[in-house]
């Protein structure tokens, strides 16, 4: 009973938001005056609280469209008071003029369009080096990262361990998300955390799964590819540990998470890997070789995309789920064509471990055209695909689609359009991108 009392005190201490507000501090991140109090005493001080989901209010004239996070530096000195309220900021003329040699500027952080929520904070960032490093891990977990890394590794690298580390991926994105929704923690309440980030702000917070993916991905590149591939283990064990510290301390640092919940996506990753690892081998098999391969595979997806969508109210991480999955079942489809027909096949094990080729001109060339032509019919794929599937689904479920934003929250249209949408995307990066390469002497 004490063992476990203890636990719970250590639970609370790691979930505590003020331990997120102190991270930011020390890496130079600032809100504005009184953004700083805790929410009890930003209650009687006037201040708005803490939301639900550690959400706030929109600022006025809160920017529409999704975008970079921007910082307005301070420029010989100069002050300019935040063009709107919310959320501790100060108003023209009220109270003093602001900590020295710092400018109190709005930014427009990456939002979800499907949510229409806008940050509200006027925040310094005092250590640019730390803003940018952080951003850039953040999107490590996000989708710009996905459809340049994925590709990159099938087309460039290895076919074998780029279908592997998909099928780790769908299940480790999968398994947290869902988790997400039966634990239902939310966010660390802002104030006192800065947000810097509000995309995925209307999910959940226990686990994160941006800590997830930055665990299970390096640590299954590194199993699948030391021995297959000859390079010192050294290497691979610094790309594990500066790739997951990254992933990690930035969800810390954009006000996403809380410690708790990064230690925790860390460890279930750990935990889904050594249970699913030795089955990796045996589900790309089965997705090669079995006849009825494809027709099981959509099955099993289009299962567990219903199932996931059934588990709480609406929110991003379900329409999430439905998009990894139907990227997974398209990959699985792609390859079993592709083994089928006899493309993009696999070195034998006699040659192992392979060695590394010799960087040239020629062979960067051909990558990076190989990267570029690729990635841009993947949009262009995953484009088309959206403009037809969505007021199609509409249609067959009569449906309005006046406003695009709320047909998309129905199950009847988010389901068939992230699934159909992002398992053509993977079956054009396993099968027809590839085919394409091929043609055109590009492969």
């Amino acid at each position: 009973m004490a063992l476990l009392q203890r636990l719970a005190r250590l639970a609370a201490y790691l979930q505590d938001p003020q331990k997120v507000a102190d991270f930011q501090r020390l890496c130079g991140v600032e809100g504005p005056p009184g953004l700083a109090a805790s929410p009890p005493l930003a209650e009687e001080s006037g201040a708005p609280g803490p939301l639900a989901n550690g959400s706030c209010p929109a600022m006025n004239g809160g920017g529409e469209g999704d975008g970079w996070p921007w910082l307005r530096a301070a420029a010989g000195g100069e002050k300019r008071p935040p063009k709107g309220l919310g959320n501790g900021a100060i108003p023209e003329g009220a109270g003093g003029e602001g900590p020295p040699q710092q400018t109190w500027g709005r930014r427009q952080p990456r939002r979800n369009s499907l949510t229409g929520e806008a940050a509200c904070q006027e925040i310094a960032i005092r250590n640019s080096f730390l803003y940018y490093l952080f951003n850039l891990g953040t999107e490590l977990g996000n989708e710009l990262f996905y459809i340049l890394f994925f590709p990159f590794c099938i087309w460039n690298l290895d076919a074998w361990m780029g279908r592997r580390l998909i099928i780790v991926w769908v299940w480790v994105m999968y398994l947290g998300q869902c988790t997400k929704d039966v634990i239902r923690w939310p966010r660390p309440a802002s104030p006192p955390v800065v947000k810097l980030e509000v995309f995925y702000n209307s999910e959940y917070s226990m686990p994160s799964t941006h800590a997830m993916s930055g665990t299970a991905i390096p640590l299954a590149l590194v199993l699948l590819s030391y021995g297959r591939w000859q390079y010192p283990l050294m290497y691979g064990l610094i790309l594990v540990i500066c790739w997951c510290s990254l992933v990690c301390f930035s969800r810390i640092y954009m006000g996403m998470h809380s410690i708790l919940d990064v230690i925790a996506g860390f460890l279930y990753a750990i935990l889904i890997l050594v249970v699913f690892h030795p089955a990796v081998d045996l589900i790309d098999n089965f997705n090669l070789t079995y006849k009825y391969a494809p027709l099981i595979i959509i099955s099993l997806h289009l299962a567990l995309g219903v199932f996931s969508f059934t588990l709480d109210t609406w929110s991003t991480s379900r329409g999430d789920t439905a998009q990894i999955l139907g990227c997974g079942a398209g990959v699985a489809c792609g390859s079993h064509f592709n083994y089928m027909l006899g493309l993009m096949q696999d070195p034998s094990p006699d040659t192992w471990p392979l060695i590394p080729p010799s960087i040239t001109v020629t062979l960067f060339g051909k990558a990076i055209l190989r990267l570029l032509i690729g990635v841009v019919l993947l949009l262009l794929t995953r484009m088309m695909m959206k403009k037809i599937t969505i007021p199609l689904a509409c249609k067959m479920f009569s449906i309005p689609c006046d406003d695009i934003r709320q047909a998309r929250q129905r199950m009847e249209v988010e389901l068939p359009y992230r699934y159909i949408t992002y398992g053509m995307v993977g079956f054009s990066l396993m099968f027809l991108v590839p085919c394409l390469f091929l043609f055109i002497g590009l492969s």
